[in-house]
């Protein structure tokens, strides 16, 4: 075997030194290269998020002015439009849901064909009939007083609570809660046999079924919340609800907040912590907990289970056993307790105590409850005298001002929504663009 030794010359080692050299810094400028583009394509992005968001805050911006006392034609014009594309929505999901649609229609015809047809059967239909539609009535109380984040109508006070108290006063100066039927519930009169004497237990079994049908309607109520934050978690995107997104990213502040400067959070940023932290770490029972007292801060209940994927059954179990059992028989309680005779007596006495104007509101006071409890004891069938009172009209239109402010926050709220899909349109097409 024989080897072959070749020695390089002087020429040769410079050329081959100069050789490696360029190479050298032909890849160093390729990396300089490669890790100026990366810089540049960042340094790009964090200015396209920096626009995109100081976009998004002057839409939200000019969204918030988009109300009927401000720009009364846009929140007109912007009403009609959404109010059509929920139109559209809601009938293409109505077409391809045509199964259960015509499910219910022919179950629907079967009810009319049993309600039409004369036989034996009519009394109970009668019966159902009047028990269901007050179930109903109740129930759609219920869900107007939850639904909307805080600007539902507070149909507990200005339904649900009256009625039990004047079910309480009759109970008391009555004797017995066995009122004819009819006129009850729309009017109530006392029965011919009277007792001697009332509980209130017995005052609570009478108003359980509405009061419970209105507990399950607050329930119903808050399952929007927490089915948007649920979609919008489990499809990455915004949520649509302008108020719902509001909500979700002053959690997350706050969440922020606690772990920088916990010292200065305020009462009700901890409050509204803890009802998070509640949920989320106790699972059903904190649900049951935050739903069973009354809680103004229950929203954020529903967005955190919806946002945490909470199961269905775990969050609106919870939520109709605490609306519907625990809390309902608490606020009943509580009216049965306040108007109870002797506490309404007392009420009134301190009311003429008052220095100055005691004895000038007294008197309205003194009179309206007595004119009440004439009208118990008129005979049914005979229309009893009623003279007008200032203050049933003091809530008559109360209850008329309410109504209207509900009515005018929903023309606010899907002006709103209407604008919202615009931005997002508008967003679409700059990232078209870019």
């Amino acid at each position: 075997m024989e080897f072959e030794i070749k020695v390089l010359s002087d020429s040769d080692k410079t050329q081959n030194s100069t050789s490696a050299e360029l190479i050298f810094r032909k890849d160093k400028q390729l990396t300089d290269v490669g890790l100026n583009g990366e810089s540049v394509v960042s340094k790009a992005q964090n200015d396209a998020e920096h626009r995109l968001h100081k976009q998004r805050m002057q839409d939200r911006k000019e969204r918030s002015r988009i109300v009927l006392w401000r720009k009364p034609y846009t929140t007109l014009q912007y009403f009609i439009q959404e109010t059509f594309v929920l139109f559209k929505d809601y009938s293409i999901r109505t077409w391809k849901s045509w199964r259960t649609v015509m499910l219910m229609t022919f179950v629907l015809l079967g009810f009319v064909l049993v309600y039409n047809v004369n036989g034996f059967h009519q009394k109970h239909v009668a019966s159902a009939k009047k028990t269901v539609l007050w179930c109903l009535y109740w129930i759609g109380l219920g869900i107007l007083s939850s639904v909307g984040l805080g600007t539902g109508l507070h149909t507990f006070l200005l339904y649900l609570g009256p009625h039990i108290a004047a079910v309480t006063l009759a109970a008391f100066e009555c004797m017995s809660v066995d009122f004819p039927e009819p006129p009850y519930p729309d009017d109530i009169i006392c029965p011919s046999q009277v007792g001697t004497k009332m509980t209130l237990w017995t005052i609570m079994s009478k108003v359980r079924l509405e009061a419970m049908m209105w507990g399950a309607g607050t329930a119903l109520g808050e399952l929007p919340p927490y089915f948007m934050a649920r979609a919008a978690r489990l499809s990455g995107q915004d949520l649509e609800d302008e108020n719902l997104e509001d909500e979700l990213e002053e959690l997350e502040e706050l969440i922020q907040e606690k772990k920088t400067h916990p010292q200065e959070m305020s009462f009700l940023e901890k409050a509204k912590l803890g009802v998070h932290n509640l949920v989320q770490r106790v699972g059903f029972l904190g649900i049951l907990l935050c739903a069973s007292i009354p809680n103004p801060l229950f929203d954020l209940a529903g967005i955190t289970c919806g946002h945490f994927l909470v199961p269905f059954w775990t969050f609106f179990g919870a939520t109709l056993l605490g609306k519907a059992v625990i809390k309902m028989h608490i606020q009943k309680l509580f009216v049965i307790f306040v108007f109870s005779e002797h506490h309404v007596e007392q009420l009134v006495h301190l009311i003429g105590a008052l220095p100055y104007y005691g004895k000038s509101l007294q008197t309205p006071f003194s009179e309206y409850l007595e004119k009440q409890k004439t009208k118990l004891h008129h005979k049914p069938g005979v229309g009893a005298a009623s003279e007008p009172s200032w203050l049933s009209w003091i809530f008559e239109k109360v209850v008329i001002i309410m109504v209207i402010y509900f009515v005018l926050s929903i023309i606010n709220s899907m002006a709103q929504s209407y604008h919202k899909r615009l931005c997002k349109l508008k967003e679409e097409d700059q990232k078209l663009r870019d």
